[in-house]
């Protein structure tokens, strides 16, 4: 009982009448849930208002709640890709249905969607929505200042507590394996200064493998690099990806690399998973340009988390041009269309994820080599290259 009204006074402090009135609905049940005001599903806005006042008139003096702590596990009826979340609050009497159920340890990687709110992508799944996922609600994002691809782990509410249809956050212990008020004060990626890479990655293994001896003679890579490997259809991009793989495992453990795979054969991607040692995220040519686009930003959000807190991050992006195509795809029409069916902004997306790396003053890096096709037979693919 001492915990809930240390709760409540935390947020009857954050919260005045008229910002209470300027919330909208769906955020205003959320935070009558979190002081315990039973039936606010069923209420009108100014009542909802007058319960939670009326809940911080009798509330105790209590010490405020810790930072990393939410208030309670909102509703999470809000649609995620197209899937409805169901499932409505019972606070009757201040119980919940299943609170015996113990809390679980959880962890992954944010996804804020437009709507506010988020969900902790398992990287495993290649970042894919799933019903065991975990949503974060909007007050606890804007608190801690969570951006997509922070690496959050905590402790949820089983489901089946206030009858949900996803696991719900309710205490952050650490933020990208930090405390969550310690990452309050970090810097932006875009606001980060780059400069020229200084340091050199060093690709060669061994005397069999003549690939990454001939890269670092001829076309050496450095922290920051942006570079593209252009080449016709199967003549070996894909192994020689590994090659460039294989040689920052070995030679730079302290380097992030990240392999990621676009409209890709299924084959291909457990190929690579098998051939390197590091983390393979893959969206598959069965599944839509969307989901294409949302792995791509997946990865590049994590690489920004990465870098704000001084890390080395290598992305192996396989192709640039396919993801072109799914930009493309997805974007709409506008009536100006160059050359081979492109539209004229289809590529600004495109450009600013490649456009991503570089070398950070006094911090980390991004370096993203990526495939290009070109001999494929379409125009598209051929302007697509001119185009970088």
């Amino acid at each position: 009982m001492e915990t809930k009204n240390s709760n409540m006074e935390e947020e009857m402090s954050i919260y005045t009448e008229e910002k209470l009135k300027e919330m909208k609905l769906p955020e205003l049940k959320e935070t009558a849930s979190a002081v315990g005001v039973a039936n606010s599903a069923k209420m009108k806005k100014h009542e909802i208002v007058e319960a939670i006042l009326n809940v911080s008139k009798n509330a105790g003096q209590s010490p405020a709640a810790p930072l990393s702590e939410p208030k309670a596990a909102p509703d999470t009826s809000a649609k995620d890709n197209g899937c409805q979340a169901e499932g409505k609050n019972n606070h009757g009497n201040n119980q919940n249905v299943g609170e015996d159920y113990p809390k679980e340890e959880k962890e992954g990687y944010l996804e804020i969607l437009p709507d506010g709110f988020g969900f902790l992508r398992a990287s495993d799944n290649s970042y894919l929505p799933s019903n065991e996922d975990v949503y974060i609600a909007p007050m606890l994002i804007k608190k801690l200042k969570l951006r997509t691809g922070d690496f959050l782990q905590g402790y949820c509410k089983h489901p089946s507590v206030n009858r949900e249809k996803y696991y719900a956050m309710n205490n952050i212990v650490a933020v990208n394996n930090m405390k969550p008020e310690e990452t309050l004060g970090r810097p932006h990626f875009d606001k980060l200064m780059p400069q020229y890479p200084k340091k050199q990655i060093i690709l060669e293994t061994d005397r069999q493998g003549i690939s990454g001896r001939i890269m670092d003679l001829l076309t050496p890579i450095g922290k920051g690099q942006r570079g593209l490997i252009v080449a016709p259809p199967r003549t070996g991009k894909t192994m020689l990806l590994q090659a460039i793989a294989n040689g920052i495992t070995l030679n730079h453990p302290e380097v992030t690399l990240i392999c990621l795979l676009i409209d890709e054969r299924p084959e291909e991607v457990t190929d690579m998973r098998m051939s390197v040692k590091s983390e393979v995220v893959a969206s598959t040519f069965d599944e839509s340009p969307a989901r294409h686009i949302q792995v791509s930003d997946m990865v590049i959000e994590k690489a920004k988390r990465m870098v704000e807190m001084g890390r080395d991050v290598v992305i192996l992006l396989d192709s640039l041009t396919r993801l072109a195509r799914a930009h493309n795809a997805q974007t709409p029409s506008s009536g100006r269309v160059m050359s081979g069916g492109l539209e004229t902004t289809a590529l600004q997306k495109p450009k600013k994820f490649f456009g991503t790396a570089r070398s950070v003053v006094d911090g980390g890096s991004l370096t993203i080599i990526a495939t290009a096709l070109i001999d494929t037979g379409s125009r598209m693919d051929e302007v697509i290259f001119e185009e970088f």
